[in-house]
């Protein structure tokens, strides 16, 4: 008996097939993507705990399916049929943190605001910061390619992954990148596991680069009764020669959803919010929070200030971190990812607006506006097929007028099950060929999450 056979082949306390605790693994947080039965969960220790599982399963032919602190909202981390989940909650160890190359060695069940905590006692700072990094994992965060709110000006987990350990799809364990500030040496094979959502092999250990703290940041808010107004300010900052360490928008819905949640007492009396930030230091800082400002209200704000009131400028930024959560108490959520270059966002946005009519579709909205990556979020009633139905054609719909405006189908989230077809949309057939031709040499066995990312060929 399989089963049998993986448990003698690890510590009998690393495989858990008891049916109770195995269904808290099954599936991610995306809505109707879907999952199967698996034959067990490994709770590994250690690298070598990793490899003996892939060795195993690479034998018997078993799908693979890594998973982290099961955040994602694409479907990536949920169980195929017969497969072996691959929690990486127990190897959650901050190995290094090295002040004088500035950089830390973790492992991938690190929990991102744990790292972000630990950095901060020594002077440092680890940027990528998804609304999620109270619970998602640097492991889940490499997987996607996770971004987050200060994104637009300090880039992607990508931009700070300098060397990984992995274990491959035959059970090797490799070291990938370097620890060095430069190097060129052969393929940048660490970057292509970033955001490869476990396809290409299941990520051991982690070393990123740190930076300095940074200045205090400023807040500029901006309220206004058009979504699309909003998206026009969002083009203004980017024409005015602007980088903010933060641009984003959230609109009533969410906010709603979040006071009658936390009961922050936020008093919003707008349709949209856009919150910005900078972080340049001095006069030079003042100048273009006030810039910023300018935007606002040249495109259109009914109300713009550079905030002084730190404390109110913090519970709208907390509440932007919120409101996924927040809103999906209100009902199952489809949550989109599309980004857009930033002079098509007014335009996105207003096709978004007409998508949600043409379909009868509730759609609030929450987004990274300044570097174009729109998180729309259907909401539908529990238990209704037909707004199911609606909401999943305005799902497609979405991705196709992205595609249109020069986009693309995911800015953070990953493919995982939910995007397939619009990455089939996206790539250039040739392109799409590359992908398989990597997967197939990478993991010749084609266990490594299986049917996520790159569809199964027939």
């Amino acid at each position: 008996m399989l089963l049998d056979e993986l448990t003698a082949a690890l510590p009998s306390d690393l495989v858990v097939s008891d049916p109770d605790v195995v269904a808290t693994y099954l599936h991610d947080e995306a809505e109707w993507a879907a999952y199967d039965a698996p034959l067990a969960v490994v709770r590994p220790r250690t690298a070598d705990d990793v490899a003996a599982v892939v060795a195993f399963c690479a034998r018997h032919a078993v799908p693979v399916v890594p998973r982290g602190a099961g955040t994602g909202l694409s479907g990536g981390a949920n169980s195929v049929r017969g497969c072996v989940i691959v929690s990486m909650e127990a190897m959650s160890s901050i190995v290094e943190i090295d002040e004088l190359e500035r950089l830390a060695v973790v492992q991938p069940g690190v929990v991102n605001d744990d790292l972000r905590a630990a950095c901060a006692e020594r002077g440092l700072w680890y940027p990528p910061d998804p609304a999620s990094s109270p619970w998602s994992t640097i492991g889940g965060n490499v997987a996607t390619n996770a971004g987050g709110l200060c994104c637009v000006k300090y880039g992607v987990t990508r931009d700070y992954v300098l060397a990984l350990q992995v274990v491959t799809g035959t059970g090797d364990t490799v070291r990938l990148g370097r620890r060095t500030a430069k190097g060129v040496a052969g393929y940048d094979l660490a970057g292509l596991m970033v955001g490869s959502e476990g396809t290409l092999g299941i990520v051991t250990e982690i070393t990123v680069k740190l930076r300095p703290m940074r200045d205090p940041e400023r807040t500029v808010a901006g309220y206004f009764d058009s979504i699309v107004d909003a998206g026009r300010a969002v083009e203004a900052v980017a024409a005015a020669g602007l980088t903010p360490s933060a641009l984003e928008l959230v609109d009533r819905q969410c906010l709603l959803a979040v006071d009658a949640w936390k009961n922050m007492g936020l008093a919003v009396d707008a349709n949209v919010v856009l919150l910005g930030r900078v972080d340049t230091p001095g006069e030079v800082g003042d100048a273009e929070a006030e810039k910023m400002r300018a935007c606002f209200a040249e495109a259109g704000a009914t109300w713009s200030v550079h905030s002084t009131d730190q404390d109110e400028a913090d519970a709208l930024f907390a509440a932007r971190r919120l409101a996924y959560p927040a809103v999906e108490r209100l009902g199952p959520v489809l949550t989109e990812d599309v980004c857009v270059p930033k002079r098509a966002v007014p335009e996105m946005l207003s096709r978004i607006e007409q998508i949600a009519e043409r379909h009868d579709t509730v759609i609030a909205n929450i987004a990274h506006a300044g570097d174009g990556n729109l998180h729309p979020l259907l909401i539908t009633p529990r238990g209704d097929d037909a707004a199911r139905a609606r909401a999943q054609a305005a799902f497609a719909d979405i991705i196709d007028s992205a595609l249109e405006l020069g986009g693309t189908v995911t800015g953070e989230h990953g493919i995982g099950l939910l995007k397939m077809d619009g990455l089939a949309a996206e790539l250039d057939p040739v392109v799409m060929a590359m992908h398989r031709s990597i997967k197939d040499a990478l993991d010749p066995h084609g266990i490594m999450n299986p049917g996520k990312v790159i569809p199964l060929l027939a």
